[in-house]
């Protein structure tokens, strides 16, 4: 009887594996997270299949091959799958009761977190042997384990069996879910190839009926699926005369088995406009080698054909053009020798364009150009060797800009042909020379704007974060001090509710302006740190040197006596906090220098303001 129960317990894992292969592999448009709850509860059924056909071995305690169903439902699942099938598992064996019940769920979650390891660590790896034995693995560890606890070393001959049985099961079970993914993925590879690819792409049968057709095909045929294609004929998608002849081609391409390669055909669509199409279909035979039907591809060719006839159009256009184009043109033959030139070429090089006829050498060519000095940039004492090396250079594509004595600037395009034949195209760049001399001018000046603020005309913030890392990197390097300013205006925002923005931005203008006369050094920087506050960077300066020109600062301020009627002091007055960094310093980064920075100005501000505060020291006033 028990083995009955055993070959039951098999037959029906095997059953609910299987109808998931099939329910997958037809419900294939789930989402991931709809599949995997599918997943769980298929498994999640499977298990308490197995509970239904369990055998009794005690009063209450029961085998049976839930622990393979849900070694695969973690493994295969994941976390969502086993959450489904452990609940379902949970539920039931509860629901079965006994004295093993306790036993039993503690099986269910062991397994399930076993498997749930093996998952996340093989989570990344493809499915292959070696997940499929560690799924296996997961059910004898358990089923042993939970035996020997329940039994002993005296525990019956039957849990030994289910022992086996479900490692055999499992495997066979990890097995197939494998085979089934890697089948399925190559489903989904060729699926998408179909659905994706940009071309029209079709199967038919030998009665030229369509077996398998991409979306593309579909839609060109005003079909929203491929699968409305599938049963169509020629004849129920183009007139009768037409779909007669691509009748008759492929029936003749399956009759010969010759494939046709290539073939171009135009089609006239509504509105009378042309479409040109390129197709290959070839036969298709079964393994016995038996006519089944053919596949095609077909592309839609239109632009190429018309960019095709447009490049014929155009060429008596061309060789007009050729005629009467501005540029220079000249064609040397591949031993170096001038073939053709028009005359805007020998215009382009006045003092050597005598030198510049139909069968001169390019050497002797370029030696006019040194013999006349008409390029500035070649003396007229080169050597012969200069001479052929730059005679050479007629045969390398490349683009050439030379300056000539008359102030012009020439661009030489050199391209070669496939029969070794250089063309020598020659256009006047003066006037691009110019503008482009004008636009590095131009790119210096806004360069200079990029890293000024453009109301106090100082530095800007991000000429101080660059500035800052840099010098900290270096006092690190070296050991040398640096020291920081953080400069805030007191009641500032008072300020502009009292005389409004545009005095503000006076305000701020003259602070830039007494920050600039305080800085003295090169090596130095001020900079507006943001809104109201403004930065001093002090390379090689200490802490007393930094003390003394912040009180330099705060007395330039109270001189200029800007009014401020919203101040106690009347003025316009700054609170100032210093960070030092020397030797031994603690600092770790340039953000914790200025943070030490931020601090000392802080203290200052709580101390009444209109004072200088040091990082580690009280606030002092002058």
């Amino acid at each position: 009887m028990a083995w009955q129960v055993l070959i039951g317990n098999v037959a029906a894992v095997s059953l609910l594996i299987s109808v998931w292969m099939h329910l997958h592999y037809r419900l294939y448009r789930l989402s991931e997270v709809q599949a995997k709850i599918a997943f769980g509860l298929m498994m999640g059924l499977g298990a308490i299949t197995s509970m239904v056909l369990s055998i009794e071995i005690d009063s209450g305690y029961y085998l049976d091959l839930r622990s393979t169903l849900l070694a695969v439902s973690a493994v295969y699942g994941g976390p969502l799958a086993i959450l489904v099938t452990g609940s379902l598992t949970v539920i039931y064996r509860t629901a079965m009761g006994g004295a093993g019940v306790q036993t039993g769920l503690i099986s269910i979650i062991v397994v399930s977190l076993l498997a749930s390891s093996v998952h996340f660590l093989l989570r990344r790896q493809p499915m292959n042997l070696k997940r499929i034995v560690a799924t296996a693995s997961t059910v004898p560890v358990v089923t042993l384990a939970m035996g020997l606890a329940y039994g002993g070393e005296d525990f019956p001959i039957t849990l030994l069996s289910f022992t086996i049985i479900g490692f055999v099961a499992t495997l066979v079970a990890a097995s197939v879910i494998t085979y089934f993914h890697a089948f399925t993925v190559e489903r989904d590879i060729l699926r998408a190839a179909l659905t994706q690819a940009p071309d029209l792409y079709y199967v038919k049968d030998h009665k030229s009926r369509f077996v398998v057709a991409n979306l593309n095909i579909a839609r060109n045929h005003g079909r929203t699926k491929s699968s409305e294609m599938v049963g169509l004929t020629d004849f129920d998608l183009y007139p009768r005369e037409r779909a007669q002849a691509f009748f008759d081609r492929e029936q003749e391409i399956m009759s010969t088995g010759d494939p046709m390669v290539d073939f171009e055909e135009p089609y006239v669509i509504e509105g009378g406009r042309e479409r040109w199409f390129l197709t290959s279909k070839v036969p298709l035979r079964d393994r016995h080698g038996h006519l089944i039907g053919l596949a095609g591809v077909t592309r839609d060719i239109t632009d190429k054909k018309r960019l095709t006839q447009e490049a014929v159009d155009s060429k008596n256009v061309l060789s007009q053009a050729m005629a009467e184009m501005s540029d220079g043109l000249a064609m040397f033959s591949p031993d170096g020798k001038l073939v053709f030139c028009n005359d805007q070429y020998r215009t382009a090089f006045p003092r050597s364009g005598y030198a510049r006829q139909p069968g001169a050498h390019i050497s002797d060519i370029v030696r006019a150009v040194v013999r006349n000095a008409e390029r500035i940039d070649v003396s007229p004492d080169v050597s012969e060797e200069w001479i052929q090396a730059s005679a050479a250079q007629l045969f390398l594509t490349r683009d050439t800009e030379i300056p000539l004595f008359d102030g012009r600037w020439l661009s030489l395009r050199t391209r070669l042909a496939s029969d070794g034949s250089a063309l020598v195209v020659v256009s006047d760049i003066t006037s691009m020379k110019h503008s482009e001399e004008q636009l590095k001018q131009l790119a210096q000046k806004m360069t200079g704007l990029a890293y000024t603020d453009a109301l106090t005309g100082i530095a800007n913030r991000r000429v101080f974060d660059e500035v800052i890392l840099t010098e900290f990197t270096r006092a690190r390097r070296n050991g040398s001090p640096l020291s920081l300013l953080l400069i805030d205006i007191d009641h500032f925002k008072s300020y502009n509710d009292t005389y409004g923005h545009l005095e503000g931005d006076k305000c701020l203008k003259a602070i830039g302006d007494v920050l600039r006369s305080v800085v003295m050094r090169t090596s130095d920087l001020a900079a507006r740190f943001g809104g109201e506050e403004f930065a001093i960077v002090l390379p090689g300066t200490d802490r007393d040197g930094a003390l003394a020109l912040a009180e330099l600062l705060r007395s330039a301020l109270h001189q200029l006596a800007i009014p401020h009627r919203a101040s106690s002091k009347s003025i316009v007055t700054t609170s100032i906090g210093v960070a030092n960094m020397f030797d031994g310093s603690t600092f770790a980064s340039a953000v914790e220098l200025v943070e030490a920075a931020d601090q000392a100005l802080y203290d200052a501000k709580t101390k009444g303001r209109d004072c200088i505060a040091a990082a580690g020291d009280q606030a002092t006033a002058a």
